[in-house]
């Protein structure tokens, strides 16, 4: 007789079905799991050995087999212990097999027979609900899995309440969806002073979705308007936190089962490798561009990154996702997010001071920017330099303009793009437009064409910059509420264009 369980390996962001079959037959004893398990599933069968131990169940003196199917899929991670547990269960008649039979269970097992929380709770509780199964995992993960809703979830803090909820000697009750985690005080626009342009660009940038690139020297203020950036962005919809959170749920970065409805904001470090950023590792974890999906990533030192790491980002810009290539899978995250990047003129950060400038200017400029690659340099909507701020304008009063007011103008001009694309359900914001839905969304009049024309010649526009134009210039009409891009939001979107 074979019994049998419910689980799920995961595949990027999705939650595959993987059947648990358990074979006891009689021989000389042994405990073998197959089926492509790495390491931690194969330890499983000591934790499952040890966690029987404290219950004081015995395993039978036969061969026990456990298989898990497909066999050509790998396995990874420690949940596979509650699904092979609860096979082990049916086949031993602990508990009745038509009771697992509509369960998908994951959770890492104790020695002591505790259920410990598991990464990827969320996932697996979408593919419960899409196989029509209740979802089976430890107390600590199920207000995180309770989220996918259309799935019951049942969370245990033991192995011996899962045998007493089967045998209904004590029904567990579903578990209840975390709090929606309250947003932590963001910075204020009004605490810059000055720098006006650039609080321009960043409201551009922010009601489109466009990717922005600031250079100024040290202490102009680069990352102090990046740091403010999530103060003017809207809430994620229930649909974006639902996906966001699936990606935190991988990585473990969900809190007490809570869901946050704050854009991400990703901050790394300019030492980062290209795993770090892009995603990879061992077990091909998201990275920083994916855990920054419907939210920032913000890459202070631009140049100070990896050439290799810059270039990799190319293509995620463009597509939205990242593939991750192994020998034997191939691993998709989504990756929409926007980039905003920091740079300093050159390496001492004073070309433009002629008192403070090295010797090498200015040539040491050019080296230092050199590092960005015309093609990375070319997928910035925005290019604006940061001047230093006059030390009279430290002493002015704060502005009177704070990101509540910035916030509900782009709040508005999102919602204008949510509503000219509402047939296409692939573009929501001016950002992923493109071709003849651009066009129609544009509509230049002849002399406002005659301008980009024009401006496209004697700057050397590429077709990617000629079209990144339209739709920041399309940004700016909407943020002014005008149904026609004319010539001054077409002037102003050339100005942040052409201004690096």
């Amino acid at each position: 007789m074979i019994s049998r369980a419910n689980t799920v390996a995961f595949h990027g962001i999705d939650a595959r079905p993987v059947e648990v079959q358990c074979s006891l037959v009689a021989g000389l004893p042994a405990f073998a799991i197959v089926g492509l398990p790495d390491k931690a599933v194969s330890e499983a069968r000591e934790r499952v050995r040890a966690a029987f131990a404290a219950m004081s169940i015995a395993l039978p003196a036969k061969r026990i087999t456990i298989n898990l199917s497909p066999a050509d899929m790998p396995k990874e991670g420690s949940h596979f212990d509650l699904p092979i547990a609860l096979a082990l269960l049916a086949g031993i008649g602990l508990i009745p097999p038509e009771a697992v039979a509509d369960t998908l269970a994951l959770g890492e097992l104790s020695l002591d027979g505790q259920l410990m929380p598991v990464t990827g709770a969320l996932p697996a509780a979408m593919a419960a609900a899409s196989a029509n199964h209740q979802l089976l995992c430890p107390k600590g993960s199920a207000a995180e899995a309770a989220w996918a809703g259309d799935a019951l979830v049942i969370g245990a803090a033991s192995l011996t309440e899962v045998v007493r909820h089967f045998t209904s000697e004590f029904p567990l009750t579903p578990a209840r969806p975390g709090e929606v985690s309250q947003p932590a005080p963001l910075r204020d626009l009004r605490d810059i002073k000055g720098q006006e342009q650039a609080k321009r660009a960043l409201e551009i940038a922010a009601a489109g979705r466009h990717h922005m690139l600031m250079t100024g020297p040290p202490g102009s203020g680069k990352s102090m308007l990046a740091a403010r950036l999530p103060s003017i962005l809207p809430l994620l919809t229930p649909a974006e936190a639902l996906e966001t959170s699936m990606i935190q749920s991988l990585c473990g970065l969900i809190d007490a089962g809570g869901i946050s409805r704050s854009r991400p904001f990703r901050e790394p470090h300019h030492t980062a490798s290209v795993a770090a950023i892009v995603g990879g590792g061992r077990r091909a974890q998201p990275g920083e561009i994916s855990l920054a999906h419907n939210g920032v990533l913000f890459m202070d030192e631009l140049p100070e990154f990896s050439r290799v790491v810059l270039e990799t980002l190319r293509q995620p810009l463009e597509t939205g996702e990242v593939m991750i290539a192994r020998a034997n899978a191939h691993i998709r995250y989504p990756c929409r997010f926007m980039l905003v990047a920091a740079a300093n003129p050159c390496k001492c950060g004073y070309l433009a001071d002629a008192a403070r400038a090295c010797a090498r200017a200015p040539g040491c400029g050019e080296d230092y920017l050199g590092r960005i690659s015309g093609p990375m340099l070319d997928r910035f909507d925005l290019r604006i330099e940061i001047p230093p701020v006059a030390f009279k304008d430290l002493d002015l009063p704060a502005a009177s303009e704070g990101s509540a007011e910035v916030a509900q103008r782009v709040a508005i001009a999102r919602e204008i793009q949510a509503d000219r694309y509402r047939d296409n359900a692939e573009i929501t914001l001016n950002a992923d437009a493109e071709g003849d839905v651009l066009e129609q969304a544009v509509a230049l009049q002849a002399e406002s064409r005659a301008l980009l024309l024009q401006a496209a010649e004697r700057f050397g526009l590429s077709a990617r910059g000629y079209h990144r134009v339209l739709r920041v210039a399309r940004t700016i009409a909407d943020l002014a509420a005008e149904p026609q891009v004319q010539r001054p939001h077409l002037a102003e979107a050339l100005n942040f264009r052409t201004g690096v």
